[in-house]
């Protein structure tokens, strides 16, 4: 739905309003209203309820105006190196200085460590996103790690069994052992794993469990959407058959998220 398309309709609740926005998702929406840091036309509101008709009355947050935009979904392959932040005290590059400055506003759906590679997706949508990056929604995540060592059946049982790690059990799916390559410690071997809770760094962990120091990292799937083409360091907007597959794994339907 476009910012022109909310104009034209109905009013609209206000928390739903700022998640359109991309200012937080329709929970996180509430919250700022019942905490009074939400205005309309220059009034603090604080009911869940209040309804505001975009493009006729001016929403600030903390003081500061909120506008809506058109829907915005992003996918970019990130390189090696660079931090999912929008901004790095010691000047390291992030992958905010790869997108078109209009979207530098969009939030990153989840993360990838500074060393890792692949699929990261960025979006205005907040309720969307804020559902994606649930941990109850158990999205689907593949990647393809390379490691150091010879792999085979015992490790891909072992992940698909699931290891410990020190915040819990974790287990992937649908493990596929790739080609190995020299021979022992010196052996570079590659496998692809789908992982549905997201947690920080969670395939090296579970790699460094069995002892497979990870060469190289990347995501090549997040949910319903692929890398495909896309080299690193480059961006595509997604096809709207995406964005609604997305929304659709999450319980969302329609182009403006409603349920």
């Amino acid at each position: 739905m476009t910012a022109d398309a909310v104009q034209r309709g109905q009013p609209v609740r206000l928390q739903k309003y700022l998640s359109r926005a991309g200012v937080a998702s329709r929970r996180e929406g509430e919250r700022l209203i019942v905490e009074g840091r939400v205005s309309v036309d220059g009034k603090v509101v604080t009911e869940l309820g209040t309804q505001v008709l975009a493009g006729r009355q001016v929403v600030c947050v903390d003081g500061e105006p909120v506008d809506l935009r058109s829907l915005r979904w992003l996918a970019i392959f990130k390189p090696a190196g660079y931090l999912t932040t929008r901004k790095d005290e010691r000047g390291r590059p992030t992958v905010y200085s790869l997108l078109p400055a209009s979207d530098e506003e969009l939030f990153h759906v989840g993360r990838l460590d500074r060393l890792s590679e692949g699929l990261l997706l960025f979006t205005n949508d907040g309720e969307t996103a804020h559902r994606l990056m649930h941990p109850s929604y158990r999205i689907a995540r593949r990647y393809r790690a390379e490691v150091e060592g010879q792999v085979g059946p015992a490790e891909a049982r072992r992940l698909e069994n699931g290891v410990t790690l020190e915040d819990g059990v974790a287990r992937a799916e649908n493990v596929r052992i790739g080609p190995t390559q020299g021979r022992g410690r010196a052996a570079t071997s590659v496998i692809q794993l789908t992982l549905r809770e997201g947690r920080k760094r969670e395939v090296r962990r579970m790699m460094e469990v069995l002892d497979l120091p990870v060469k190289r990292l990347v995501r090549l799937s997040f949910g319903p959407v692929g890398l495909g083409s896309l080299k690193p360091g480059k961006w595509r907007e997604l096809a709207a058959e995406e964005v609604q597959a997305l929304r659709a794994i999450v319980g969302l339907r329609g182009s403006d998220g409603d349920t």
